[in-house]
């Protein structure tokens, strides 16, 4: 490994002292644009960059920010990182990404992360206890993103509903002659899906209707396809509203290529996410989504509202809305 030049050698080359590198670097508008110029200049013929650790023990400012996921193989939680990862890249912000699913001790996980000493935490993951991950990032004021209400003014939450959009759907679905609705959940744990499968019970209680069968699955497609296999085989169910896209669309597999059902003639498929995939011709999926743009930049809002001192509202809620697609 090649030896890395230090900044006390780029200021010996420059002629000038350590603090005007550190100034020069920092856009200090003491020193003339000549002088940083030559330092620039040095330090690139050198290789050399700045240690932003060091940098960061005199700015006690690391620059970073720990996402907290359940899984980047989910393709709505790696569409809505990869949007947030630019953001933060265009503030000059480095994200630290921590995946908790397979990973049993998740606090653990949390404080590999805090002990970085990251300047915002951003939960995504429904898989670690609140309490943990408030009090592990508790000097960087956690961010929740569609958790539960918590009642903490030191904690920003990003809540979603998605009830208006589930009466779009039923009603239309009961218009086309739906009646018998079954739902497929991900994960039994999971405060989110729960809520999901809540927002269409209560929009089919308005018709005196109820789910009249349900199935578990685990966010994949290949739980879906399974599932649905087994599920519409026992029940005679004419409409399937899956916990997410990846199981809709196995589902839909399942019942047009085992079953040889047609959707939406003899079934309607809904799922929740409204991913890039649900919009593909081939799959055309009806389904609940978010203006995901809208949904990063309240996080980025937050994130400069904390690194500026600013009070910000403690709680901002994005509704879903109907993507509608053939498959309802």
């Amino acid at each position: 490994m090649n030896k890395r030049i230090t900044s006390k050698e780029i200021a010996k080359l420059a002629g000038v002292s350590s603090s005007t590198i550190s100034r020069a670097f920092s856009g200090d508008p003491r020193i003339s644009d000549r002088t940083r110029k030559q330092i620039m200049s040095i330090a690139e013929e050198h290789g050399y960059r700045p240690n932003a650790i060091a940098r960061s023990l005199n700015s006690q400012r690391s620059r970073l920010v720990a996402l907290v996921v359940n899984s980047i193989e989910n393709p709505c939680e790696g569409q809505q990182l990869q949007y947030l990862a630019q953001r933060l890249q265009e503030h000059e912000l480095l994200p630290i990404l921590l995946c908790c699913a397979g990973y049993d001790d998740r606090a653990h996980l949390m404080r590999m992360a805090s002990a970085y000493q990251v300047d915002h935490a951003v939960i995504f993951s429904d898989m670690v206890p609140m309490a943990d991950a408030v009090q592990i990032f508790r000097t960087a004021r956690p961010i929740m993103v569609s958790f539960e209400p918590i009642s903490d003014p030191n904690i920003s939450q990003l809540l979603v509903d998605g009830s208006k959009a589930a009466v779009e759907v039923v009603e239309k679905a009961l218009s086309a002659g739906r009646s018998r609705f079954a739902y497929l959940t991900g994960r039994n744990s999971s405060w989110i899906d729960k809520q999901r499968k809540r927002w269409f019970a209560d929009a089919l209680a308005r018709h005196g209707l109820g789910f009249i069968a349900e199935s578990h699955g685990d966010y994949s497609y290949d739980s879906g396809f399974k599932e649905a296999v087994m599920l519409l085989r026992r029940s005679p169910v004419d409409a399937v509203v899956c916990g997410n896209d990846v199981m809709a669309i196995g589902v839909r597999d399942a019942a047009t290529k085992v079953l040889g059902r047609k959707v939406p003639e003899d079934l309607a498929i809904i799922g929740q996410d409204g991913v890039n995939l649900a919009m593909w011709e081939c799959n055309d999926l009806t389904t609940l989504a978010l203006d995901y743009a809208a949904y990063m930049d309240t996080i980025i809002g937050f994130i400069e509202d904390q690194a500026l001192g600013r009070e910000s509202a403690t709680i901002v809620t994005h509704e879903y809305s109907v993507r509608w697609g053939s498959t309802c």
